[in-house]
């Protein structure tokens, strides 16, 4: 019988990945359904999965499901079937991710969640049961030639920052929470016009839909399976695509390439570039867009002061972090930290955020 959580350490789990000799399919999942035992749920799935050598993250709640995995090529079509017969997923859509070398996970991991997005919603009238209207990549990018169209991107800055819908309107926050009351809040005025919603997979847009249309919108339609749907139409039907760059995704890879477009600029020396990294000082772990120069530079660190740290002998760079709280190393502290390096070089006024 399969064990419900990895007993293997992380280091260990990722070069048994570099040492499999078969492929891997990374692909996404969601699906709002109504779980009545979510623990139980996520016994069952991680059992079934585990079986099966899928490794990734899905969120479990009473709402439903949400899932970023990779399972072993031959094993996708058992794993279809095994998802096709639970009660409330049959003929799910699966987006298969588009730039893949099926290095994306190297651990499988489910999780009990109040909700699959955190959303903020506490309104007991709130139902996902009334959403706005699915565009398919044709319907999109025939709705985009209407000047009465806005697009709405509901994802996060560091996302939008290396690729984007053109013309596409920034909800200029970091949280998912925020973000739904000031979309309201910012289409007030365009009331009228049709709203379109999109973000990565489709999960986070469709429920900005429904939230959009209990605040008394009208016209509102979302992206079926998000950018990664789009992304597979286009290439599929041969049309042009009007998202531009690339298309951030939460795992190893972190991002898939759509177009040749390069819209983001190295966060330390401001020239072209769309390549998020993690810091590879451990007590740092900012995450951040480099260039391949900055990357031999710096060593694939931030700032000199990690790469400082980072050429130290392990033992000393695990006594200099005993006892710092790293908080939460994202995106826009990575800005907001390197910002001022990118108007010295730039000759621009250093201006806050």
């Amino acid at each position: 019988m399969a064990v419900l959580h990895n007993r293997v350490s992380n280091k260990e789990l990722k070069e048994l990945l570099y040492q499999e000799n078969f492929h891997r399919t990374t692909l996404s999942f969601y699906q709002y359904f109504f779980i009545e035992d979510a623990a139980a749920f996520r016994d069952a799935m991680y059992k079934a999965l585990y079986e099966l050598q899928v490794f990734g993250r899905i969120y479990v709640a009473s709402e439903g499901i949400n899932a970023q995995i990779s399972v072993p090529t031959h094993y996708l079509e058992a794993f279809k079937n095994y998802v096709y017969n639970i009660n409330g997923l049959s003929g799910l859509r699966l987006n298969i991710a588009v730039d893949d070398d099926g290095k994306s996970f190297w651990v499988l991991k489910i999780k009990v969640r109040d909700k699959i997005v955190a959303d903020g919603i506490d309104d007991p009238g709130f139902s996902m049961q009334n959403k706005g209207r699915y565009v398919n990549a044709t319907e999109m990018n025939h709705l985009l030639q209407n000047p009465d169209t806005v697009v709405i991107d509901m994802r996060n800055h560091y996302e939008f920052e290396v690729g984007h819908f053109n013309g596409a309107i920034e909800i200029p926050s970091d949280t998912f929470r925020e973000q739904l009351p000031m979309a309201a809040a910012m289409m007030q005025p365009h009331k009228d016009k049709n709203i379109i919603m999109y973000c990565t997979g489709g999960i986070r847009c469709e429920k900005a839909s429904a939230y959009m249309l209990h605040k008394g919108f009208k016209n509102v339609f979302h992206l079926e399976g998000g950018v990664i749907n789009y992304a597979r139409q286009v290439k599929q039907e041969g049309i042009d695509s009007k998202f531009i760059g690339k298309n951030f995704v939460f795992d190893d890879r972190l991002g898939e390439r759509i177009t040749d477009d390069i819209i983001a600029r190295c966060h330390q020396c401001g020239q072209p570039a769309d390549t998020h990294t993690n810091c590879k000082n451990d007590g740092c772990h900012l995450l951040f867009i480099q260039c391949d120069a900055c990357a031999n530079k710096y060593n694939g660190c931030c700032s000199q002061q990690c790469t400082d740290v980072y050429a130290l002998p392990l033992e000393e760079q695990k006594k200099l972090r005993a006892g710092i709280d790293k908080g939460q190393m994202i995106f826009n502290k990575a800005k907001a930290r390197l910002r001022p390096r990118l108007d010295e070089l730039n000759g621009l006024k250093d201006t806050a955020d």
